[in-house]
């Protein structure tokens, strides 16, 4: 689908373009063609139309992060990750921007809702849109601002992963998943903001960028600087509770390797009292004693019962 957004005196017009109606488009008042998972047909004809090289998703995916900006005396072209959620993990898909005369192209292979509520603000506030570097500008500042607020959603929940009881996770094996899971989100975030850092630093270095929207561009970047740090300080919180998850299970553990020490330390006078008489030797003092087995009872239960008042005395029961 093709979507193409016209600028007149004191408004914008948005309609949906049929592949025989692409030759139509007035290029000089064109801000934006927002092209939808396009078929080959459409991406054929547009190129045709619009003098344009297009590149597949393939290639759009597979463009290393050094190489994802790109500029020469024609235009500038742009692939960015955007971060979506899908079934309730954030995934991250490739977006493409050709920003060439006076109009921006956008190609997309999924529904993002930010772009959904950026046509919605590019009607409502069309002065505030006269090209589509303006088109360009709004659609990172939007994103910037999406990007934060998936953050400080991250950060909320790491946070209440602190605060969640040890008994929630019935196996330490499910609490480190959980912690894997989170990081591996964060990873995401991050490299999505380092991407971001690479395009807005390449576009302030632009000649085809106006002083208006460079600065526009320069408060964007120190936003995204700042999103880095909070990035950063959510794997320094998830390192912090996997080691102090760590150090209560080794706590655990030493409880019960100290009660099987204790034990042991307690049964032992009474074993070696029963050791004792309970060698086959033909002579024994005791053994022909009236009184000679309840006595040796009588040991064992004192040397029972003597190491387990001193340990309760010295606090270590």
């Amino acid at each position: 689908m093709i979507k193409a957004y016209l600028h007149t005196e004191d408004a914008i017009l948005s309609m949906t373009v049929e592949l025989e109606n692409l030759d139509s488009i007035d290029t000089s008042s064109l801000v934006w063609l927002d092209m939808i998972s396009p078929t080959p047909d459409e991406s054929i004809a547009v190129e045709r139309a619009m003098k344009l090289e297009l590149p597949t998703r393939q290639e759009s995916e597979e463009i290393e992060y050094s190489s994802r900006y790109w500029e020469d005396e024609n235009g500038i072209w742009i692939n960015t990750s955007f971060l979506v959620k899908d079934q309730g993990t954030i995934v991250s898909e490739t977006v493409s921007f050709i920003l060439k005369d006076s109009f921006l192209t956008t190609i997309r292979f999924s529904e993002h809702r930010l772009f959904t509520e950026f046509s919605r603000k590019l009607r409502l506030t069309p002065r505030a849109f006269r090209c589509g570097g303006d088109v360009l500008s709004g659609i990172l500042a939007m994103r910037v601002d999406s990007d934060a607020d998936l953050v400080e959603h991250l950060s909320k929940e790491i946070v209440t992963i602190g605060r969640q009881d040890s008994q929630t996770f019935h196996e330490p094996k499910e609490f480190l998943e959980y912690i894997t899971s989170y990081e591996d989100i964060n990873i995401t975030f991050r490299e999505n903001l380092t991407d971001k850092q690479r395009v807005l630093s390449s576009l302030l270095k632009s000649t085809m960028i106006s002083e208006s929207q460079k600065r526009e561009l320069t408060m964007m970047i120190k936003d995204v600087n700042s999103l880095v740090i909070s990035a950063n300080f959510n794997f320094e919180r998830l390192d912090y509770l996997q080691n102090l998850f760590l150090n209560y299970m080794s706590m655990e553990q030493n409880k019960v390797i100290k009660i099987f020490t204790v034990m042991s330390v307690i049964f032992l006078p009474p074993t070696l009292i029963a050791s004792i008489y309970g060698m086959n030797f033909r002579f024994l003092p005791e053994l022909e004693w009236k009184f000679g087995y309840p006595l040796a009872l009588g040991l064992i239960v004192l040397s029972a019962i003597l190491p387990i008042y001193i340990f309760k005395k010295r606090g270590w029961l």
